[in-house]
């Protein structure tokens, strides 16, 4: 690969995955029922809207899951490792392997942002535990109904919160069977945004 392909590869790469980021976020925000009035969440609606409001017309959505939100995400997970696997010489391949590739892929991501918001919320409470910043409200929103379960199967141990240690090995329960589900089908962690 050459420093052109590289540079492209990369500049594509880092496209799809913030709109990626943004069309996910969006429809957790959505399956936890955050607070749309949140300046957080007005950004993530408005930066997504161009792209999903076209599909909601097509695709309804189920219950309180968007699922024109859902396909925006598979899509663009797809089109990622097309762009990918193009840039590399590589045709892409059958369409239900893509498909398969690229549910792995979300699903990877949404264990990722999970991850990573349980780590913010942590870390974020002993640096600025009693502060009302809209971004902080919605890590609150979209961690606690993962946390919830957890917190009423442990005892109460004087303020303490363990909590996350549960959620974090169950984290990586679910990340190391997706690493081996990836390898049973063939799929490079490289290929899939989320992996």
């Amino acid at each position: 690969m050459n420093a052109v392909s590289e540079i492209l590869a990369y500049l594509i790469q880092t496209l799809l995955t913030l709109a990626l980021v943004a069309v996910v976020l969006r429809l957790l925000l959505q399956l936890v029922r955050a607070d749309f009035y949140n300046p957080v969440s007005q950004f993530l609606a408005r930066l997504t809207n161009p792209l999903v409001l076209p599909l909601r017309r097509v695709v309804p959505s189920l219950g309180g899951l968007d699922l024109s939100s859902l396909l925006l995400a598979l899509v663009l997970q797809m089109a990622a490792i097309v762009a990918l696997l193009a840039l590399n010489g590589v045709g892409p391949p059958n369409i239900v392997l893509l498909l398969v590739w690229s549910v792995l892929g979300v699903v990877g991501l949404v264990v990722n942002i999970y991850f990573f918001a349980l780590l913010a919320m942590i870390i974020l409470s002993w640096i600025a535990p009693a502060s009302r910043h809209p971004a902080l409200l919605l890590l609150f929103q979209l961690t606690e109904p993962v946390m919830a379960p957890f917190r009423k199967m442990l005892p109460t141990m004087g303020g303490l919160d363990f909590s996350p240690i549960l959620v974090f090995i169950l984290i990586n329960i679910v990340q190391i069977a997706l690493r081996h589900m990836a390898a049973g089908v063939g799929l490079h962690p490289a290929l899939v945004i989320g992996l």
